[in-house]
This record gives C-alpha cells, structure tokens and sequence, in this order.
C-alpha cells in the first residue's frame, strides 16, 4: 500500500513536471514566435552580416535565453537591449547578464515587443514565424529611423528593402532607406 501511494505521488509530480516543461516551451510560441535557441556560429554570422558596429544600439524582439545580447555585448561591444514575453526565460536572461557582468550594456525588458518603443535602435534582430513578421512589418516602418538594419532569422520582410541575403542559412538583412512601392 505505501510503495502504491509513492507511485501514485510520484506520478503526480511526474505529470506536474512535464506540464510546467511544456508551458515552458511552448508560451512564446502563443504570443509570437516558439522558442528555438540559435547557434553561436549563426549569431555571429546575422550580426556579423549587419555590419555592426562599436556602441550601435542592438534590439532583440523575443530574445529567448539572451544570447544574441551577450554575443553583440562581448564580440562586438554593442550596446544591446532585448525584449522577451515570457516570464521564465526573461528571468534566465535577466540572470545571465548579471552573472557574466553585462548589465551596464545590455537590458532586458519583460513585454511584448509590439508595446515598446524601439525608435532609437541601430538594429534589429528577430527570429519568429512569418505571421509575426507580418505584422510587426508595419510597426518597423512606423518607428524606425532610416538607416536601421534588420536581421531577421528564417522568415522574411515583403514591404522591406532587402540589402543582403544567405540563402543557405535563411539570414535576411534589410533597411528603410529604399521601400517598395
């Protein structure tokens, strides 16, 4: 009867446990975009591609664990700022910046991108679905000054001048300075 009543209670923690795992991977998908880590490699080819510069203002729209914001902040000394919905893993980013020492470059703000100002970025960077990028497309050429970079991971822009691609690895740069009609 007792070995019964610990199967049972670790069963229920079990079924906890894999619930709270699930809502951890699966909250920002509702909100935007599922999280889905980048490699170092890859984070360094997007910001490497957006010409990057010493102190440029670096936004990451869903920015997951922080990685992007730590690589733009030690690789090249850009000042960074990421926004991230979800409760758990802002706080794993909030964490690792304080942790590596990076909180005089690098913020990061609990929300919803699609609330927040981002009118003094140098350049943005997004990895979300392509209904994301749908909408947030508008937002972009609302607020953003002309000579912003946008790096956006996999999916693309339709109303943004595209000013660089690679195909193989689906990066895709783009600015306002020339729109299409």
């Amino acid at each position: 009867m007792k070995i019964m009543l610990i199967i049972y209670y670790f069963l229920i923690a079990l079924a906890v446990f894999i619930i709270i795992i699930v809502f951890f991977f699966s909250w920002s998908a509702f909100k935007g975009a599922p999280w889905s880590p980048t490699s170092k490699e890859k984070v360094i080819e997007m910001l490497t591609m957006a010409n990057i510069k010493s102190n440029e203002l670096v936004y990451d729209l869903g920015c997951g664990d922080g990685r992007v914001l730590i690589i733009a902040a030690r690789e090249f000394n850009a000042r960074a700022i990421g926004i991230e919905i979800d409760p758990i893993r802002y706080l794993w980013c909030k964490l690792r910046i304080q942790l590596l020492g990076l909180k005089d470059k690098v913020q990061v703000i609990r929300g919803n991108f699609f609330n927040e100002n981002i009118s003094n970025a140098d350049i943005i960077i997004c990895f979300l679905l392509q209904s994301t990028n749908d909408k947030l497309e508008s937002k972009l050429l609302a607020e953003l000054q002309p000579h912003v970079r946008i790096v956006s991971n996999m999916f693309v822009f339709s109303n943004l001048h595209l000013i660089m691609k690679d195909d193989e690895q689906e990066i895709y740069v783009y600015d306002k300075k020339s729109l299409k009609s």
